[in-house]
């Protein structure tokens, strides 16, 4: 059966362990200079609808790295960006390709696409979920703190596709998150009520940054206005007023916690330059931890190891 990463929520916290393991042990070969082709002959289709600086680099240079072959393809230059079904392209690129990663808007078009692809389907960012960035984030944690056991999260801006994911993570795996969005920016309220039903959920809303930040281990923030909500720019910064992960909030968390934003950085807006320069920032290891990560989800999934 054809297994896809459309979001954490189709994954056991078993599965999730499994491939964070396998991410470190797939870096440590990479530093070590190790071959691991696991994806020897294979050809994977890098389909993005949304530009892209970090996830075009590293899925392009992780095929490589695995010995496969990544074929760039923006959406002008595809039929599939001219309005082709999304159903056709998937049938057509599962008899050409290996393997399919998308970056795109609806999580509608990577679960149509899925559902009619014969190969598996990796979603690389949509409007409601970034899981390969979540998983991410998660390596680095482990790698800073030995573990997200026991630890507590918060996320501090604006309820979107990061914070939804976050919400699906810290449900599956049962560690403390606290989330700080001004009012009408919260969470998916869908992904909020799945993860308030499991029992492992501990995930308290507010809107007080404060009250997120105060003895955290991890602090995370993302851009205020997303890819297609340039137009809201002004509207957002006067809601997001006091939401800044500045010094003043760094300082109610504890002192060796650490901070992660995903890049692009507003600074200034969202995180001041101090903060992401700072002693406690390892945005940069988290950056790189994209590759490694997704080496992992491309060769469980399209190399099957």
């Amino acid at each position: 059966m054809v297994r896809h990463f459309l979001a954490l929520h189709d994954f056991s916290k078993e599965e999730l362990d499994s491939l964070l393991v396998f991410a470190k042990d797939l870096k440590d070969k990479q530093k070590q200079g190790i071959p691991h082709r696991l994806l020897d002959g294979k050809t994977v289709a890098l389909i993005f609808e949304k530009s892209s600086t970090r996830t075009r680099v590293s899925f392009e240079v992780g095929v490589f790295q695995l010995g496969g072959h990544g074929l760039f393809m923006p959406s002008g230059n595809s039929q599939m960006g001219r309005g082709e079904p999304i159903k056709d392209t998937a049938r057509v690129m599962a008899r050409y390709c290996d393997g399919v990663m998308i970056r795109t808007f609806g999580q509608e078009i990577v679960t149509e696409f899925a559902e009619y692809s014969g190969v598996p389907v990796i979603n690389g960012l949509t409007d409601l979920f970034h899981p390969c960035q979540i998983m991410a984030d998660l390596q680095t944690v482990i790698e800073h703190k030995g573990s997200y056991d026991g630890l507590k999260f918060a996320w501090v801006g604006d309820g979107n596709n990061m914070a939804n994911t976050w919400i699906e993570a810290a449900a599956i795996l049962g560690f403390d998150l606290t989330l700080a969005c001004p009012k009408g920016y919260e969470p998916d309220a869908a992904v909020m009520a799945w993860a308030k039903s499991r029992a492992s959920s501990r995930i308290l809303l507010t809107e007080d940054p404060r009250e997120a930040v105060k003895h955290a281990d991890v602090l995370n923030t993302d851009v205020w206005a997303s890819m297609g909500q340039e137009a809201e720019q002004q509207k957002r910064e006067k809601a997001f007023k006091g939401y800044c992960l500045d010094d003043a909030l760094l300082a109610l968390a504890k002192p060796d916690c650490i901070v992660l934003h995903c890049l692009p950085a507003h600074r200034g807006e969202e995180i001041t330059d101090s903060v992401i320069e700072s002693r406690n920032s390892v945005v940069w290891d988290e950056a790189e931890n994209r590759l490694h990560i997704q080496k992992a989800i491309m060769a469980r999934l399209i190399g099957c190891s």
